[in-house]
C-alpha cells in the first residue's frame, strides 16, 4: 500500500517479507493451499480483551491477555482487578500505587475504554473472531499450526496471545500480507445484525483503516445441518481443544445429592449412564489416533476447528469497543478500599498490604 507520497503511515503500512529459510517456505505453502481450499469467511463477533503501550513501546501495543471475552464491560473489570492487584503487590511507592487507584476509581464509575496509570496506557481493545469455511466444513488445524502432544485433561494451557505485540508496520510474510489487504475491507453486511451493529461496522473502516491478524486459536464446536455451535472455549493449540472435547465427553456435571428445599436438575443436566458408557469409548478411541480433528459420537459430530481473529487499527492504534457493542451489566467497585500507603479496608477492619 503506497497511497502517500512520502512514509505511509505505520496504521497503514503492510510490510511483506520473503523468508527464504525451509520452515517459513513450508509454512507459506501450508497458508496458501489452506486459503485456496477454505476460501470464504464466517463472522462470529467480536471479543474483547487488554492491551498495554509504554513509553519506549510506541506506536506499538502489548497484549495483556488472552482476548476471550464477549463483553466490553468483561474486559473493563478485568483491567479494574489488573491494575488493584499492581498496585497492592507491584507498587514502588506511593506515588504510583495512588496513580494506579485513581485508574481504578474511574473504572469502577464509568465504562472507560482507556485509561493511564503509572506513565502506561492501557486500553480495552476489540477484535472480530472468524473461522474460514469450503465445500460446507470449517477450515481445520492446518499442518504448520504449532501443536502439542499429551492427553492429560489437567495440563496448563500455553498461550500464544498474551504478549503478542500489535504491530501493524512489522514485516509480514507473504501469505500472511494477502490475508491482511482481502480483509482491510472486511464489515458486517449480513441482514442479522441490527442496524446500528452495520452502521458501526462500516465507520470502523475509515477510522480504524488498518487490519492486524492476532495468532490463530482453536475450538471444538458440535456441527449441525445447517450450522455449527461452539462446544469449548479458545485453546493456543489444536492439542489443546482436543483435550478439552475429551474432558466434554467424559466429565459431565456430576449430579448433586439431593438436599431438602433444593429443586431437582433440570434433565439435560442429569448423567445417563448408557450415554456416558459410549462417550467414553469414543473418547479412548480418540485419543488412541494422532492428532484427530473430527470426532461423531451417538449422531453428533464434533469438529476441531481454526479459528481466527483480526483486529482493526487506527491512527492512534488498536479499536475499542464500538457505541453498539453492547453490555448486561455496568461498571461496579470490585475490590475492597486501598489508600496509597497499601492499607486495604475490609468493611470495618484494615489490613496493610505493605
Amino acid at each position: 500500500m503506497d497511497d502517500h507520497p512520502a512514509k505511509s503511515p505505520d496504521h497503514l503500512t503492510i510490510r511483506v517479507t520473503r523468508r527464504d529459510d525451509p520452515v517459513s517456505e513450508v509454512t507459506e505453502a501450508d497458508a496458501f493451499a489452506s486459503v485456496r481450499k477454505y476460501p470464504n469467511i464466517v463472522v462470529r463477533g467480536p471479543l474483547f480483551g487488554l492491551a498495554e503501550q509504554r513509553r519506549g513501546e510506541r506506536p506499538r501495543w502489548r497484549l495483556l491477555g488472552e482476548l476471550d471475552t464477549g463483553f466490553p464491560q468483561m474486559a473493563r473489570d478485568e483491567l479494574n482487578s489488573y491494575l488493584w492487584n499492581k498496585a497492592k503487590d507491584e507498587a514502588r511507592d506511593r506515588a504510583e500505587r495512588r496513580s494506579l487507584l485513581e485508574a481504578v476509581t474511574l473504572l469502577e464509575t464509568r465504562p472507560a475504554n482507556e485509561v493511564t496509570a503509572a506513565g502506561v496506557r492501557y486500553r480495552v481493545v476489540r477484535a472480530d473472531e472468524f473461522a474460514r469455511i469450503g465445500g460446507g466444513r470449517l477450515e481445520p488445524p492446518r499442518a504448520t499450526d504449532p501443536d502439542e502432544d499429551g492427553w492429560d485433561l489437567d495440563a496448563p494451557e500455553t498461550s500464544r496471545t498474551k504478549g503478542f505485540v500489535i504491530d501493524h508496520a512489522a514485516a509480514v510474510g507473504l501469505t500472511e500480507g494477502m490475508d491482511r489487504v482481502g480483509l482491510l475491507h472486511l464489515s458486517y453486511t449480513a441482514s442479522r445484525f441490527p442496524d446500528d451493529v452495520r452502521a458501526d461496522s462500516q465507520r470502523a473502516l475509515t477510522t480504524h483503516p488498518g487490519v492486524v491478524l492476532l495468532p490463530p486459536t482453536f475450538r471444538v464446536v458440535e456441527r449441525n445441518e445447517q450450522s455449527w455451535s461452539m462446544v469449548t472455549g479458545q485453546h493456543a493449540t489444536p492439542q489443546g481443544a482436543r483435550r478439552a472435547l475429551v474432558d466434554h465427553l467424559t466429565r459431565p456435571m456430576p449430579e448433586l445429592p439431593d438436599l431438602p428445599g433444593m429443586p431437582e436438575l433440570p434433565e439435560w443436566m442429569k448423567v445417563d449412564e448408557k450415554e456416558a458408557a459410549v462417550n467414553e469409548r469414543a473418547a479412548k478411541k480418540f485419543t488412541a489416533r494422532r492428532r484427530p480433528n473430527e470426532l461423531v459420537v451417538r449422531g453428533k459430530r464434533f469438529d476441531v476447528v481454526r479459528v481466527e481473529r483480526v483486529m482493526r487499527i487506527g491512527p492512534d492504534g488498536p479499536e475499542t469497543p464500538r457505541p453498539s457493542d453492547t453490555d448486561d451489566y455496568g461498571p461496579s467497585q470490585i475490590h475492597p478500599r486501598m489508600d496509597e500507603h497499601g492499607t486495604i479496608t475490609y468493611g470495618s477492619s484494615t489490613e496493610a498490604s505493605s
